[in-house]
């Protein structure tokens, strides 16, 4: 696997959405996670009807009805943090648990609330994954940067998205070295013991900041060398045609609705 496909997952295909311009994708996609978190909780109607949206916008991308949904999962215990909220004071308790001198009661309301977070959570997540999967990623830069997010934050995630490369190949080529000058027996463990592994992994730390450090410099330096002023050149013309046009305002019609249908019912 190469360090593109481990970090960049833009997959080229020719659709409808993947042509939209990529101004229109970060307003629908920034709108419909700004949507899913202004919907009440227990707002369960809405939310079938924002994966349904999802799901259509997968298969217009031609990845798949299910491309996000298997992707999605790995997101979901960072959700769980939101575990707290099934303890509200408020509502009808359901049960009790002691746990030491703790006793904690989940309530019906804390119970709503909670699955109501771990659905925004889900869709959001889809939603970004849907994104970075129909965009290329110096699309997104210049469709953050046409949208007037300030030129040096789009100039700082372009270079941490960038240097990850380079992270990620001196980290190998750090453990490489360390295989290469490591003698190990077969059936027997190789290594020291634990402060020497601890001692080892804190000097192979260094080095790595070290080499990074420098070669993220030569890095610049060669940029500057190409005409590099402080912001990436691109040879798209980034105009929006009528049918962008037509997308944003039928995705605005579906979030409009999905919102009627949060609130009303």
């Amino acid at each position: 696997m190469t360090h593109a496909n481990l970090f960049d997952r833009y997959h080229a295909a020719d659709s409808p959405l993947h042509r939209l311009d990529a101004r229109v994708k970060v307003v629908v996609g920034v709108g419909f996670i700004l949507g899913n978190a202004l919907l009440p909780d227990g707002a369960w109607r809405a939310f079938a009807c924002a994966w349904g949206a999802l799901l259509i916008a997968n298969a217009r991308a031609g990845l798949g009805v299910w491309f996000t949904l298997r992707r999605s999962f790995l997101a979901l215990p960072f959700a769980l943090a939101a575990v707290s909220a099934l303890f509200l004071p408020a509502g009808r308790p359901l049960t009790e648990w002691t746990l030491g001198p703790w006793r904690l009661t989940p309530t019906d309301l804390g119970l709503v609330r909670f699955l109501s977070i771990l659905l925004r959570s889900w869709l959001s997540v889809q939603a970004a994954i849907l994104l970075t999967a129909t965009t290329p990623f110096p699309d997104l830069i210049h469709a953050l940067e046409h949208l007037r997010l300030p030129r040096v934050l789009t100039a700082v995630i372009a270079f941490l998205y960038r240097y990850l490369f380079v992270l990620t190949d001196e980290a190998l080529r750090l453990l490489r070295a360390r295989q290469a000058r490591s003698a190990s027996l077969p059936g027997r463990r190789s290594g020291g013991t634990l402060p020497w592994r601890v001692r080892t992994t804190g000097h192979l730390a260094g080095q790595l900041f070290l080499r990074s450090y420098e070669r993220a410099d030569r890095v610049y330096q060669a940029m500057l060398a190409r005409g590099y002023r402080g912001y990436l050149r691109t040879l798209r013309p980034h105009r929006l045609r009528a049918a962008d046009w037509r997308a944003l305002a039928l995705a605005a019609l579906v979030l409009l609705w999905i919102q009627w249908i949060g609130w009303v019912y």
